[in-house]
């Protein structure tokens, strides 16, 4: 025997249609222009109107009569925000990062004195690059890792270098605490990091700070590529478009911290 569908509430459907048509109305709906965009007749479109309005889902300006979405639907909205993961939130940015650059995007967090990769974006038909969600990468020698050491406290810094050393991973890697020191001091002045081939040869990568509570560093974002599709005088315009991102994330992020967010902080380096 075919199960039985199961019902819808039809008068449901039309007050979530309402709600359609007022997200893309910028300054509203009035009543004749809800009724005439829905198909619906006049007094079944107040009537529910006026429960939406009742229940906060809608509001009415007494000046001009158009309806607006209420704050219940704002507050609703910021529930769902609050609901998904940091990685989930930054998503949507660094896609947009990857498309507008053509290159791979990376967003990763500092844990345990290692950046951690998190999320990763490729651009269609670019080069592929050999990182993975979940990688564990130095901070002293990867542009997302030098962005994050440039700002944080010296004593930190120390601290894991002390911790975790400064392996060399080719030629090109800085393995002296007097070397880093200098880069980290060019990397706060400039307020973007670079790896020129020192994780691996063939390889550039520019990161930026994400910027946490009190103006702490507590993710990176960057760009990676062959060397070949990162010359370096491609390197500042990349950064002034990674802090944009930057910031776009850290607003979209700092909640999560359960603190307001510190945007002083990323324009100090911009």
């Amino acid at each position: 025997m075919p199960a039985v569908k199961t019902r819808t509430v039809p008068a449901l459907h039309k007050a979530l249609g309402i709600l359609e048509l007022l997200t893309v109305s910028r300054s509203g709906s009035t009543l004749p222009e809800l009724v005439a965009q829905s198909g619906l007749a006049k007094s079944s479109a107040h009537y529910l109107l006026v429960t939406l309005e009742r229940d906060g889902y809608v509001s009415r300006s007494e000046r001009t009569g158009r309806y607006l979405l209420g704050m219940k639907l704002f507050r609703l909205a910021n529930s769902v925000l609050n609901g998904l993961s940091v990685r989930q939130r930054a998503a949507a940015h660094l896609f947009g990062l990857s498309m507008r650059t053509g290159l791979t995007a990376h967003f990763a967090i500092l844990e345990q004195n290692e950046a951690v990769l998190i999320c990763k974006q490729e651009a269609p038909g670019g080069t592929r690059v050999a990182t993975w969600v979940g990688k564990r990468m130095d901070l002293h020698c990867t542009a997302i890792g030098k962005a994050i050491l440039g700002f944080l406290p010296a004593d930190e810094v120390q601290n894991i270098i002390r911790e975790r050393g400064l392996a060399r991973h080719n030629e090109n890697t800085i393995a002296t605490p007097r070397r880093l020191y200098e880069e980290l001091s060019r990397v706060t002045k400039v307020g973007y990091a670079i790896d020129d081939e020192e994780d691996e040869l063939g390889w550039r990568c520019v990161g930026v700070p994400v910027f946490g509570p009190a103006g702490r560093p507590v993710a990176a974002i960057g760009v990676a590529g062959p060397t070949s599709e990162l010359p370096a005088e491609s390197l500042p315009l990349l950064a002034s478009e990674l802090r944009q991102t930057a910031k776009a994330i850290s607003r979209a992020v700092i909640d999560s911290l359960c603190l307001p967010p510190e945007p002083e902080q990323m324009d100090s380096v911009a």
